[in-house]
């Protein structure tokens, strides 16, 4: 019993010693899941970093909770997409006296060509790894400035990466050029993968612009029947955030395969698919041409 009784003592110390740790860094909060992930690459072990958001949360129409302004008023640093992705964001920090950063600043934006976004930027930039090599020099000026000690090591982690984000792009590129000319349409429920689109060559149509509205028109269901029918596309995917009852109709209609489930907006949990930003982006490009050839890859 003493023998217990001692080794509980030096546990409870342990933990109380790795929480006082904790509590001495720098907390960096992320809009959602997916900057969070390529934030802690970024930080390493030098700063805390938490998503305001859960995995599989919608984050385009999210609404706050009291604990989310809690911890943000705690916060060191808030880092945002930007792009009128977050419409709730800037509410949310109006009351805050605390920094944010936008980390889309300085990408190659795309714009929206329909509906009532026309003319707006797209904001899923980051479904570029190019892009995210801007987001990640953005995050490496912001963490130098918040914590300028280790800014040294937030430069070297970034440079790592980096290097990874490339080879992805890389890797992404590849593998979507062995797709024939006539099965190069992207078909999805939202219109999230126009910097994917242009980085591989895809031509891209969607039912609705963003997920921010939630709710297919008819109109919008009968542009996308007709699109995938004229072109002959074997096959449709939808979002993890959203239903897929309208893409699923379309397939009915058009003739084409329901090819899947595509991640944009938010990360799985640690045993999903999708756990990390680079996951992301190697799942997507599996399912789309598992999708559109029918051959797993």
């Amino acid at each position: 019993m003493a023998v217990l009784a001692a080794l509980l003592v030096v546990v409870a110390g342990c933990a109380g010693t790795g929480r006082a740790q904790d509590a001495d860094r720098p907390l960096v909060l992320t809009t959602f899941t997916v900057l969070a992930d390529i934030a802690r690459n970024v930080a390493g072990e030098h700063l805390r970093v938490e998503s305001i958001t859960k995995p599989g949360a919608e984050i385009h129409g999210y609404e706050p909770t009291p604990g989310d302004i809690r911890k943000a008023a705690e916060a060191d640093l808030v880092i945002d997409n930007g792009l009128n992705l977050e419409v709730w964001f800037e509410k949310f920090v109006a009351d805050l006296a605390v920094p944010h950063v936008v980390v889309s600043e300085g990408v190659a934006v795309v714009d929206i060509t329909e509906d009532a976004y026309a003319g707006k930027p797209n904001p899923h930039a980051w479904m570029s790894p190019t892009n995210v090599v801007r987001y990640v020099d953005n995050m490496v000026v912001a963490f130098a400035a918040l914590d300028p000690a280790h800014a040294d090591a937030f430069a070297a982690n970034a440079g790592s990466y980096k290097a990874e984000l490339r080879r992805v792009h890389d890797e992404l590129v590849t593998a979507l050029a062995t797709l024939p000319p006539a099965q190069r349409a992207l078909v999805t429920c939202e219109g999230a993968f126009s910097y994917l689109a242009r980085d591989t060559g895809l031509t891209e149509k969607y039912i609705w612009p963003v997920n921010a509205e939630q709710q297919a028109t008819p109109q919008q269901v009968t542009s996308a029947i007709a699109f995938v029918t004229a072109n002959d596309v074997p096959a449709v995917f939808c979002e993890s955030t959203v239903s897929d009852s309208a893409m699923r109709q379309v397939a009915d209609a058009s003739g084409a395969r329901f090819g899947g489930i595509l991640y944009v907006d938010s990360l799985s949990g640690p045993d999903g698919p999708v756990p990390t930003y680079l996951d992301l982006i190697r799942h997507d490009t599996r399912t789309i041409i598992a999708g559109l050839t029918g051959v797993a890859v």
